[in-house]
């Protein structure tokens, strides 16, 4: 594998795996596919790179499913930003929104995690089928994203975790963002063990100094080197952990794509009781948009009466 050679896939994440330390990490570009969905809402210039610092997050965390489903990060909090949210399905496909109060934002301060003030993170696991959902909740604490999510993981999964996240808008050439993800689980568990590291204190030493040194190591990761599309993701790891043990994982390709269906808002609206349906019509129609990506969806009264009667919406 020529690791020099231009690499034009934008929008991926990729799995890594570094045998000296036992640790597992992932890096996510996004380009395209970002700069898609930024542009699709138009948002003020700090939100757009918080929503950008965000679905570069989800990316790494979620691009890790070994099954069919979806990974969201949300945050909920009483600033300018009221709603966060970001996903990705395991096949790859990327959206996100925010809702948040411009009167607001014209007073806020400097700082992409003061836009959300107190609040909540959550990060859910949604299986396809019957499977059981998965939330994990804490408070919003640190100030950016990057800082809040290790809060998170140091709190609700105790799993020690460092993570870079760098955004940057080109006047012509668009959003793009980036993250890199690494992590070790605690000691004792299976995804712990190292076969050459020894037993007893000296392993736990060894392990404390393996976390230390490829923290360091990923510490001299600059925003250039995590944003340049012509630098290949075997390539930038390479340079970062070749002497680690780098072993590669699988690379998922990503894409701006929503998973609003006709069939899905339908039996939304489907869930909302009868007596309740007439207060969203207005002209004899329901009409509902997408927060996601602006698809608009339009029952008529008829259709409604269909919802009501059960499955087979039109």
């Amino acid at each position: 594998m020529n690791l020099s050679a231009p690499f034009q896939q934008a929008d991926f994440s990729q799995g890594f795996f570094l045998e000296r330390g036992g640790l597992r990490g992932r890096l996510a570009r996004l380009d395209a596919a970002l700069d898609s969905i930024l542009r699709r809402h138009a948002y003020p210039e700090s939100v757009g790179a918080l929503l950008a610092e965000a679905m570069a997050l989800s990316a790494v965390l979620g691009g890790a499913l070994k099954y069919e489903g979806a990974f969201t990060l949300q945050a909920h909090g009483d600033g300018p930003v009221s709603l966060l949210v970001a996903d990705v399905s395991d096949a790859g496909a990327l959206r996100g929104t925010v809702q948040f109060d411009g009167e607001k934002l014209a007073h806020a301060g400097v700082g992409s995690a003061l836009l959300l003030g107190k609040g909540h993170l959550g990060f859910m696991v949604d299986p396809a089928g019957e499977a059981v959902r998965y939330q994990g909740i804490v408070d919003l604490v640190g100030r950016d994203m990057a800082a809040c999510v290790k809060n998170y993981f140091r709190k609700s999964e105790q799993i020690d975790t460092e993570v870079i996240v760098h955004v940057r808008n080109r006047a012509a050439g668009g959003w793009q963002a980036g993250a890199l993800l690494l992590q070790r689980a605690p000691e004792g568990s299976g995804h712990a063990a190292n076969n050459n590291t020894p037993d007893g204190a000296d392993a736990h030493e060894e392990r404390a100094e393996d976390w230390r040194r490829t923290g360091i190591l990923m510490a001299t990761l600059t925003a250039d080197e995590l944003l340049d599309s012509g630098l290949s993701s075997e390539a930038l790891l390479a340079r970062l952990f070749h002497e680690e043990g780098l072993r590669l994982d699988e690379k998922k390709h990503l894409r701006d794509e929503c998973r609003c269906s006709r069939a899905r808002v339908a039996m939304v609206l489907s869930t909302i009781p009868p007596s309740e349906r007439p207060a969203l019509m207005v002209d004899g129609r329901v009409q509902v948009k997408c927060e996601y990506c602006s698809a608009a969806y339009d029952f008529d009264a008829g259709q409604i009466g269909q919802i009501e009667a059960g499955p087979g919406v039109r």
